[in-house]
């Protein structure tokens, strides 16, 4: 089988497709055809070496793929050969609160990802996903709506007329937007790009700001909203847009960190404004199988349809993270096995 694989050697220069063996599906393991996967900037972090981890190699790339059961091991009851499921982002996150152990199973790194033609998973540690997506927008989730879910209903519990700032148009953020409007909430959108923004209004955003034109952003939302500030902001950029999301909230309002796009070191926190408006900051990391499984079933219920930027052949992946990596996409880059 191909699979696309990390050798150890910082860069893109590292990356190549490979043969490896197909595997064989162990006790409580079943086999899966993957036919598509979706890349996350996750895996330019670990391509450029950003993460520090010591990780095995080679290591297969990406976390998030739809393939169909080909074969199922001994001691399997949950699913049957030709179902189609993707892989949940933390093999072993169930259900519950997530456990250090829990941390340590996420595809991609530091286990063996999904970009490769077959791929053998633990039964409990797949889901069954919507039959009226295409393979390309079923690829989509696991990583990036899963994140986004957590964000807005799982611990966000933005509810209708509450109003979302949404940084940027990249995976997590088209589908906070999306999801955002699914419980009845206003979105405000920002990015630098005009038809970016134009592109998120025709996905459902309520507003748009440049950043670029309104660098002090948080004033326009405050203008907005009539000076009262966003109920919810989806913090993507870390050090340096937190300060700002801070100062975008109303009181009691609750920001959502999920990305580190501008650094993961905040200089200059400015604690006093956190404190005079109650501000609560979340962290979220993707979610578990009951969440997924949650999410799921809304977005059967809506028929909701994830944002595909681009489909390229696996042939072609070095097209597809560099379009990733220019942060040109809007909505998740795919890749076709």
């Amino acid at each position: 089988m191909k699979a696309l694989q990390l050798h150890g050697k910082l860069g893109m220069e590292g990356v190549s497709v490979d043969g490896r063996p197909i595997p064989e599906p162990g006790n409580g393991e079943v086999l899966v055809r993957i036919r598509a996967a979706s890349l996350n900037a996750r895996d330019l972090g670990f391509i450029h070496g950003e993460y520090g981890w010591d990780l095995a190699q080679p290591l297969v790339l990406g976390s998030d793929a739809v393939g169909e059961i080909v074969r199922l091991g001994p001691g399997t009851s949950r699913f049957a050969v030709g179902e189609r499921v993707s892989g949940i982002f933390f093999q072993e996150w169930i259900s519950g609160e997530v456990t250090a152990e829990s941390r340590a199973s996420s595809l991609g790194g530091p286990l063996d990802g999904v970009i490769s033609e077959y791929r053998v998973f633990p039964e409990q540690s797949l889901v069954a996903v919507p039959a009226y997506l295409s393979d390309a927008e079923a690829a989509a989730l696991p990583c990036a709506a899963v994140t986004a879910w957590q964000a807005i209903v799982e611990e966000g519990q933005v509810k209708a007329g509450d109003t979302v700032v949404v940084q940027g148009t990249g995976g997590v953020a088209v589908f906070a937007l999306q999801l955002a409007k699914l419980q009845g909430a206003r979105v405000i959108v920002l990015s630098s790009c005009e038809d970016k923004l134009q592109r998120a209004r025709e996905l459902g955003a309520d507003e748009g700001v440049n950043y670029r034109e309104h660098p002090e952003w948080e004033r326009e939302v405050l203008r907005l909203t009539g000076g009262r500030g966003a109920d919810h902001v989806l913090d993507v950029g870390g050090a340096d847009t937190l300060n700002r999301s801070v100062e975008a909230l109303r009181q009691g309002g609750r920001i959502s960190l999920v990305g580190l796009l501008s650094g993961g070191a905040v200089e200059g926190f400015r604690i006093v404004p956190a404190i005079q408006r109650r501000a609560r900051l979340q962290a979220v990391s993707v979610g578990s199988r009951d969440m997924f499984e949650a999410m799921n079933r809304a977005l059967e219920q809506h028929r909701l349809r994830p944002a595909i930027d681009r489909v390229y052949p696996l042939e072609r992946y070095e097209e597809a993270f560099a379009r990733l990596a220019a942060g040109e996409h809007v909505g998740k880059i795919v890749l076709e096995l």
